[in-house]
């Protein structure tokens, strides 16, 4: 026992033998073949089926809300923003004998290459400026209101070229 070769310590398992039979061999083989294949199409189903969900039923994505529109409006206005051109300060008759001096800025779009005929922006001005008191010319609130007033009016004279309006000059006395 002591110089016999065919047990070794720690191998309790028989040596394989040679099959006869090619089949038998072979059998253990095809069933992990077998097990791997319907693996592959099971993941290749749930692949297709995820591929499926989120071309054809995926959730529309959510309208945005009309602040979220608005934000969007006026970042694409941002972006398409051209040259200011000034306008020359104009003095503007307010009520009780005061008056205002007015100079402007008017944001141009892009698509406006050449300068405009800044004649209707200062009519609109003296229209929407005169004989107001000094009290409501002089105000924060008062000047912010005439002022988006003014660019609401401009921005439809000039059907669209104009997008903004600026204060460059603005002083009452």
């Amino acid at each position: 026992m002591i110089g016999d070769s065919s047990k070794k310590i720690g191998n309790s398992r028989p040596a394989p033998t040679a099959s006869a039979d090619p089949a038998e061999g072979a059998a253990p083989t095809r069933k992990g073949r077998g097990k791997k294949l319907l693996i592959m199409i099971a993941v290749a189903v749930l692949a297709g089926a995820g591929a499926g969900y989120w071309l054809f039923l995926r959730p529309a994505p959510a309208e945005p809300t009309a602040e979220e529109a608005e934000i969007a409006a006026e970042e694409a206005a941002a972006a398409e923003l051209g040259a200011v051109q000034p306008v020359e300060p104009i003095s503007i008759n307010l009520a009780d004998g005061h008056y205002l001096r007015l100079g402007l800025g008017l944001q141009l779009t892009i698509a406006v290459v050449e300068d405009v005929d800044v004649s209707k922006a200062v009519d609109r001005a003296i229209a929407l400026f005169s004989m107001r008191p000094v009290e409501e010319v002089g105000s924060a609130e008062g000047r912010e209101a005439l002022k988006a007033e003014l660019a609401t009016q401009l921005e439809e004279a000039y059907e669209g070229e104009i997008v903004d309006v600026y204060f460059t000059t603005y002083v009452t006395q």
